[in-house]
């Protein structure tokens, strides 16, 4: 798939919480395919001292309106920088990268489970799974209450359920504590992102069941093109660049003791 180098546009930021912003940026040229799970390394403007470019996954794309959307969590001076853009500026981005999620047949069941900030790549998942016409289930956890967003977007593309670990909001613990993962509900594939040990433990309850899981790897991915190195991960056909290889890998092809 050809990849794309250039500036994008602006043309929203919206704050959606304490943290998270929905960063929307428009293309002067037409948008290629995008497929869900992949990714754009965005060059952080007006920051020497952030010198490698920050991957994110695309949260949703508008080909009509030639834009994507990108979810930025503020955990450093580079994803600060970026939640100060405003609208009409400019940044350099390399996109689509990596390759994405296997998308299911029409009808059926599928989960899509998203832990903080893994829920990025959910809601392009989600949109284009509902439009293959797949039955489609979406499971977001978070710390608390006040760390989930964009609730209402995803329930307007299949059925949701909630988890956060102090109870605040839907049922208290992990996503992995969530009767709809835990009681093989006939899900033919279950897609995840999220930190390493939630991924792993989704990935062992969906074997248990038989069930294909596919995860979206967050690894270090600086260069997106696989030069780098620092996004090397161990796979049962040797070691594999995520930013190249994945980031989305079938949980079979991994080296995890599941």
């Amino acid at each position: 798939m050809k990849k794309t180098v250039c500036d994008l546009t602006v043309t929203s930021n919206i704050q959606l919480n304490h943290d998270n912003y929905l960063l929307r940026l428009h293309a002067d040229k037409k948008l290629g395919k995008i497929i869900p799970g992949q990714f754009v390394n965005i060059l952080v403007p007006g920051s020497p001292g952030t010198f490698l470019r920050r991957p994110f996954s695309v949260f949703d794309v508008n080909y009509d309106e030639n834009t994507l959307s990108v979810l930025v969590k503020t955990v450093g001076g580079g994803t600060h920088k970026l939640s100060l853009l405003e609208i009409n500026q400019r940044v350099n981005a390399i996109f689509p990268l990596g390759n994405g999620f296997s998308l299911p047949q029409k009808q059926e069941k599928i989960l899509l489970v998203g832990g903080g900030v893994g829920i990025a790549p959910m809601m392009i998942m989600a949109k284009e799974s509902k439009e293959i016409g797949a039955d489609v289930h979406i499971l977001l956890g978070a710390q608390s209450r006040r760390d989930h967003i964009l609730i209402d977007q995803f329930s307007e593309l299949g059925s949701v359920y909630i988890t956060t670990d102090d109870g605040s909001l839907g049922t208290k613990g992990f996503v992995t504590h969530h009767p709809v993962l835990n009681n093989n509900e006939g899900f033919n594939r279950v897609y995840c992102c999220g930190p390493d040990p939630m991924m792993k433990a989704v990935a062992k309850i969906s074997k248990s069941h038989g069930t294909e899981c596919e995860v979206s790897l967050e690894n270090t991915m600086a260069c997106g093109f696989g030069v780098c190195l620092c996004c090397v991960t161990k796979t049962k056909s040797g070691n594999k660049c995520v930013c190249t290889e994945g980031p989305v890998f079938n949980v079979k092809d991994l080296s995890w003791q599941i």
